[in-house]
């Protein structure tokens, strides 16, 4: 039987489903071979020679191929239609040849989607590995392999606390910092604007905004001050006002395109909230168990056959009504159509979300967003009225307008409407009858103050799509480049919005500072473009590897004799305005704030990492993380006396802390403990500080195996540990109060990822006062009655079975009592952090995912 080799099981399973029995389907799992995480790997010597390595992991998957291949020798390569698919069919074949009889039969097929059709249509015409494909993956992994194990070194040397730098995503990095420091500068201007409620001879009301003052067109900031905008209203109040005009015109909106990689992933940020790395997991699942075309693709076309099913579709949906007379056609945006794939689209358009057979939440919410947006794209316009009234007055000093508009025939938005990133002005009022030269009655004047905002903060939707402007990175990309500067704590996510952390600057600055060029977006998009230029055949692959290489070299043979000094101070001062903003009291925003005779200076610890310093150490320790400029300042506070040791709040480089005793030549690391990040330094007294040194808090033995179960505040946030397993908490508090019913649940939900079905309560004995469901559950050590977070273990002499409402609740109270926790509804309700603990991998090997 001929084998077939694909990426992933899944797919496997798919495409064996419609082969039958005359193939044997395997998986490779992804690539099976990778350059080796060492220096020499690349050599630029040898004409940029590579050495592969086929991965350990991959050793029995390659076997499980070569067995199937000793029976029959014909290969059959099905990996994924894009570039990265085509290197995983060339490392096949290569690691292959060896255990390949001679005179042995190797194609390749492709299919833009797995169904049956596509993949028997391409069974019947395979062809050979696209070498300009694979060529454009080699050129792309020593690129980025060169970056990193070049650059990287450099920035751990000369800028303590860096981690790594990468080709591309050094340069996405630099756009949320840009942005970051945009929003810095940024100074609001005031404005006003004018409302007026008007009405009709007939008593309709409408709204309208003042245009004219004084005879002259308003601009967006001609009206500056409550006292401009008080004669404004005056203005209009003294004067009657008329109709002038009433403009109605007929409006219509076409339907946007059918989803690319890009726009999938900022639609499904938008309104599911799932990041790139989700989104694209989401899509490649849809896409192995055949019901969309695949998922990593620039184009927006449709197959003619798609585009009739789309049709079908709607008129057996929605009418006739909703069909435009011709199909719609969108022009492909990908620059090189061998990796010019069709749109993402459904499968089977007659296929609706309802009839989906997939219980993951986000695959059945993503094919959702797919269908309708490909149905939206064949459907007929949108079909409005939109009706501009204006009013003046007879001297003609004050002008004003009401816009309205009326949805006469609602198309594809039937369907459909794309997502927003942030809000656009749009006027959807209906206006009541208004006739021309009738009169407006006042019904009230109103002022509104407005101030200018500083540009958003990227989300991940937002920086694909900036990405994609700037011609930086592509479709497979995305997702890794945004996933990697979260991973290496250049970036965070706040309510969707990534702020870039402090080491995340300082890395963009040095780069900007000493490697200009390489953080530039116009070289950047440059390279793209001649990556691009080689998967289509128009350039050699090592012509562009030669000229980038002799370039980057200079380049870094410029900064061999940086001074760790020299970085910090080009840093200092470029970042001056972040670091040392303005004083409200108009003093000297370098003076430092405890001993008032220092200057304040970056300054790096032994240990990596920057902060801010006092250059009066040591008879002044004032520091302060950089992130934080109007931190409070923290002296040294004793706080009390225990066991014969000051129990002390101090500031540090990164923070508030508190420590047991002072540093000795015996000891000269005294017990400490980090202030967690939202208590409010004037509550931490004396208890709170030992509580916090006494960390990490045994629970007790596990039930399981009797290993100690702890609790305790780690780089990652609070949590608890059972062995080597770790489990995070949703709130710092909870590491004080929590009782082993509680922890051997979270770490239960830890094993599971959080996806197996809770325990089913014993009973249900009905709803807390305060909202939130009273359960009898069945714990490892006995029945307890279950409250949001709060677990109350029954007393020996009660039964499960005897409990009632109103005793849980009183066990309930004295436990929430016991452990200081307040029994609100808020807590009971409260999700669980999102963030997960995540083994982080060595710094070695990351480098050689750089770039």
């Amino acid at each position: 039987m001929p084998v077939v080799v694909v990426e992933s099981p899944a797919k496997a399973k798919t495409i064996n489903k419609y082969l039958g029995d005359d193939y044997t389907v395997l998986a490779s799992f992804g690539h099976v071979r990778d350059l080796p995480p060492k220096d020499g790997s690349v050599d630029p010597e040898a004409d940029f020679a590579m050495k592969w390595e086929v991965a350990s992991e991959s050793r029995k998957h390659v076997k499980a191929i070569k067995d199937a291949l000793a029976a029959d020798p014909k290969l059959i390569l099905a990996t994924d239609p894009d570039r990265e698919g085509e290197a995983i069919s060339w490392h096949l074949l290569e690691t292959l040849a060896p255990a390949l009889k001679k005179g042995a039969e190797v194609s390749r097929v492709t299919f833009n989607a797995i169904t049956k059709n596509a993949v028997t249509e391409a069974m019947a015409r395979p062809r050979q590995i696209d070498q300009p494909l694979v060529d454009a993956y080699l050129a792309r992994r020593a690129l980025d392999y060169l970056v990193g194990f070049n650059l990287s070194p450099v920035l751990w040397r000369k800028l303590p606390g860096a981690k790594s730098a990468g080709r591309v995503q050094s340069v996405a990095l630099r756009i949320i910092v840009d942005r970051e420091m945009e929003i810095e500068a940024f100074k609001a201007r005031e404005y006003w604007s004018v409302h007026a409620r008007l009405a009709t001879p007939r008593g309709d009301e409408y709204d309208a905004t003042m245009t004219v003052f004084g005879g002259k067109k308003l601009e967006r900031f001609d009206i500056a001050t409550e006292e401009q905008a008080k004669l404004a209203v005056a203005a209009i109040t003294s004067r009657d006002l008329s109709v002038a005009s009433v403009a109605a015109k007929p409006a219509s909106r076409n339907p946007w395109p059918p989803f690319m990689t890009s726009t999938l992933q900022q639609e499904a940020s938008r309104k599911l909230g799932l990041g790139a790395r989700a989104c694209m997991s989401a899509a490649q699942r849809l896409y192995e168990a055949g019901y969309i075309t695949y998922m990593r693709t620039d184009g927006i076309d449709m197959a003619p056959e798609a585009v009739m099913a789309a049709r079908d579709a709607i008129k057996a949906r929605f009418g006739a009504e909703y069909l435009p007379k011709a199909p719609r056609m969108y022009k492909n945006k990908a620059k090189n159509a061998q990796e010019a794939h069709e749109c993402i689209r459904p499968t089977d358009m007659m296929l609706s979300p309802d009839r989906l057979r997939v219980a993951d939440k986000d695959q059945k919410a993503l094919y959702d967003l797919i269908w309708k947006r490909t149905l939206a794209s064949q459907m007929e316009s949108a079909r409005m009225e939109r009706t501009t009234v204006e009013l003046a007055s007879a001297d003609g000093q004050v002008g004003l307008r009401a816009n309205g508009q009326v949805m006469l025939f609602d198309g594809f938005l039937r369907v459909y409407d794309q997502g927003r990133d942030d809000e656009e002005d749009e006027d959807g009022r209906r206006l009541p009858l208004i006739h021309e030269g009738e009169a407006a009655e006042k019904r009230g004047v109103t002022p509104e103050q407005h101030f200018t905002q500083p540009p958003p903060r990227y989300t991940e939707a937002t920086l694909v799509k900036r990405m994609e402007e700037l011609g930086i990175g592509r479709p497979s990309t995305y997702a890794s480049i945004i996933g990697t500067i979260q991973d290496r704590d250049y970036v965070r996510k706040e309510q969707n919005r990534l702020i870039p952390e402090d080491k995340g600057r300082l890395v963009t600055i040095f780069l900007q500072k000493y490697f200009p060029r390489y953080v530039s977006y116009d070289f950047t998009a440059n390279l793209e473009g001649e990556l691009d230029d080689i998967s289509s055949g128009e350039r050699a692959y090592r012509e562009v590897l030669r000229r980038f290489w002799r370039d980057f070299t200079a380049a870094l043979e410029g900064t061999s004799e940086l001074r760790i000094t020299e970085v910090l101070e080009a840093i200092d001062d470029a970042l001056a305005p972040h670091l040392y903003p303005p004083r409200a009291d108009g003093g000297d925003p370098r003076e430092c704030p405890l001993c008032h005779k220092g200057r304040l200076h970056l300054k790096t610890a032994r240990s990596g990492g920057a902060f801010i310093g006092c250059s009066n150490y040591p008879d002044c320790r004032f520091t302060r993380p950089i992130s934080s400029p109007d931190a409070e300042v923290v002296g040294d506070t004793v706080l009390g006396v225990d066991k014969g040791d000051q129990i002390s709040l101090k500031n540090g480089r990164f923070g508030p802390y508190v420590q047991r005793g002072e540093a000795t030549a015996e000891q000269p690391k005294p017990p400490r403990a980090s202030i967690p990040k939202g208590w409010d330094l004037a509550s931490v007294d004396l208890e709170r500080a030992l509580a916090l040194l006494a960390l990490p808090r045994e629970i007790g033995p596990h039930p399981e195996d009797g290993v100690p179960v702890e609790a305790g505040i780690g780089r990652y946030g609070p949590y608890v540990k059972h062995g080597a397993k770790y489990a995070n908490l949703p709130e710092v508090d909870e590491v004080f109060t929590i009782g082993m019913n509680r922890a051997v649940e979270v770490l239960a939900q830890k094993v599971t990822r959080g996806r197996a079905a809770a325990a089913a309560p014993l009973a249900e004995l009905g709803e807390h006062p305060e909202g939130g469901p009273v359960q009898v559950m069945s714990g490892r050590y006995g029945p307890y009655v279950k409250w949001g977070k709060v677990n109350a273990t029954l007393p020996r002499d009660l039964e499960p079975g005897a409990v009632t409402l109103e005793r849980a609740l009183e066990l309930i109270a004295e436990k929430a009592a016991k452990s200081g926790k307040k029994p609100a509804k808020k807590a009971a309700a409260k999700k669980p952090a999102e963030k997960k603990t995540a083994a982080r991998k060595p710094a070695a090997a990351k480098a050689k995912k750089a770039g």
